[in-house]
């Protein structure tokens, strides 16, 4: 069965029947090897992740619940003490599996935010430039720019508690780089986003990291942009449903973002 009949198929508003529960787990398999697999941070899905945490919370409570329950009431003591230890064993593994997922979908994406942490502050906030003169009185809070983050309605690619990690984490590398050696400087060469001479100081994320694909769609347009031999963007090669190619990120991502591949 197709995905998008399966999607069709459940109801997603009640996430206790177990073809919601299967097909969740399934979506979040999926972004966990595809957050593990690109080099920049994807979107944030937070419809997914709500209803995970939702039956994260009430595994945990069901749990709880049958631990503390009293099998001394039932008529066969010992088999009911299998029973339930068999039962809580079961709970406990499917538990300990999703939360392997999340936890290693958070720190692959803190790590990207860490490494490229100037990178998505400046991009949920591009309309903010850099002056080109610092005044003579420049204080502390302009020698390096951080963009004002207050005013963000939609964090996308971050989600909310993610855009709070980036402005604290930017905010405490500014005042170690400024006490370590900033402070020591000329105001010029101070700024950590400089883009003078045409170079940026901000590294993002490598768009031409090779990524493992497979097409899920009848064919699947693929861009292979200029370099390495290729003086100008090519088009025209296409995926066929089933295939698995190496292809880089950059060439296959607007196609991801339709659900067109999968990365593996």
């Amino acid at each position: 069965m197709d995905i998008d009949d399966i999607l069709a198929s459940v109801d997603r508003h009640d996430v206790s029947t177990p073809e919601s529960t299967a097909l969740d787990h399934q979506l979040l398999t999926r972004f966990w090897v595809a957050e593990r697999g690109v080099s920049e941070l994807l979107p944030w899905p937070g419809p997914l992740m709500e209803r995970t945490m939702e039956r994260l919370r009430n595994q945990i409570e069901k749990i709880e619940d049958l631990a503390s329950s009293d099998p001394t009431t039932t008529t066969n003591k010992n088999n009911a003490n299998q029973t339930l230890n068999l039962t809580l064993s079961i709970l406990q593994t499917d538990l300990s599996r999703t939360q392997y997922l999340l936890r290693s979908i958070l720190r692959q994406r803190l790590s990207k935010l860490s490494k490229h942490s100037m990178h998505y502050l400046i991009l949920l906030n591009p309309a903010q430039q850099p002056p080109t003169q610092p005044s003579q009185d420049e204080d502390r809070s302009t020698l390096v720019l951080l963009p004002d983050l207050s005013n963000i309605s939609d964090p996308s690619p971050l989600s909310t508690p993610e855009l709070g990690f980036l402005a604290a984490h930017q905010g405490l590398l500014v005042e170690h780089y400024r006490a370590s050696f900033l402070g020591a400087f000329p105001p010029l060469l101070r700024r950590l986003d400089d883009n003078s001479g045409g170079v940026s100081m901000v590294q993002g994320p490598d768009a031409r990291e090779v990524v493992f694909v497979r097409c899920l769609v009848e064919e699947v347009g693929v861009v292979v942009p200029p370099g390495d031999g290729v003086g100008v963007e090519v088009g025209g090669v296409v995926m066929r449903m089933g295939e698995v190619w190496v292809v880089r990120w950059e060439g296959v991502r607007g196609a991801f973002a339709r659900g067109e591949v999968e990365v593996l």
